[in-house]
């Protein structure tokens, strides 16, 4: 009965989300254009390099995994951030309502006949989401690191918009990951009484702030991602210079 454009948003969706693995999927696979050696700068796509493939100064963890083409370079990492984004409860939303329409909106018929929730295989591994947040936090580390270790350059220490997109990355990362449903529980749930745990309490109120950005978040950290990505890849490829403030 809903007269008004209700399919645009679930059409942006799918739009944005299908655009975004459509270019993270060519890039994984695309098995180049990673690594700035001048600058030490590395596609948070392929962090950490691991596969005999990788340029050697770029494997900063080593390179155990076979350099078969079908093996992403890290293969150690992305089938938990898979995991991360594909279990987080706003994508959930998302994907729900824009792929499967499931409902596609308020007051929408659902696309579906029956409703079993997520208690049934596969939906029933949704509950990973808890788990998979434990290997976000450690996977954010190591992007951290890299971002550290890319302010370097042939004279020594340097400092360039490279620098700024990967620490802005890093930033945006740790907001959305601390912003997770499961970290918000860790942080103050199972608590009887917050008075008796005032540091755990300023912990949760804290997470709860970025809580309600958690959408936001998820969004600008696609962008963010991608933004990354393509820098480090037009410098790789010699497309553009970086712009250098410090050597």
């Amino acid at each position: 009965m809903r007269t008004d454009r209700w399919w645009l948003p679930p059409l942006i969706t799918v739009i944005g989300l299908g655009a975004w693995v459509a270019y993270a999927t060519i890039r994984v696979f695309m098995h180049k254009w990673y690594w700035v050696e001048d600058f030490h700068y590395l596609t948070p796509f392929y962090s950490p390099c691991v596969t005999e493939r990788c340029v050697p100064e770029a494997a900063h963890f080593g390179r155990f995994l076979p350099g078969w083409w079908i093996i992403p370079d890290a293969a150690m990492t992305l089938p938990f951030l898979l995991l991360f984004r594909l279990t987080c409860y706003y994508y959930r939303k998302a994907y729900y309502r824009a792929f499967w329409l499931s409902p596609p909106a308020c007051a929408v018929p659902d696309g579906h006949k029956s409703y079993s929730g997520e208690t049934r295989f596969p939906l029933v591994g949704q509950n990973l989401h808890r788990y998979a947040f434990y290997a976000a936090v450690i996977i954010s580390l190591i992007n951290t690191w890299d971002a550290v270790l890319a302010f370097r350059s042939p004279e020594g220490f340097g400092f360039g918009l490279g620098n700024v997109i990967l620490i802005g990355n890093v930033v945006m990362l740790w907001a959305y990951t601390l912003s997770c449903h499961s970290c918000r529980h860790i942080a103050g749930g199972r608590l009887k009484h917050f008075s008796k745990h005032p540091v755990r309490y300023q912990v949760w109120t804290f997470i709860s702030k970025l809580n309600v950005r958690h959408m936001q978040l998820a969004w600008i950290t696609l962008g963010t991602l991608a933004l990354t990505d393509f820098y480090v890849m037009a410098l790789s490829a010699g497309w553009i210079n970086d712009l250098r403030f410090i050597n």
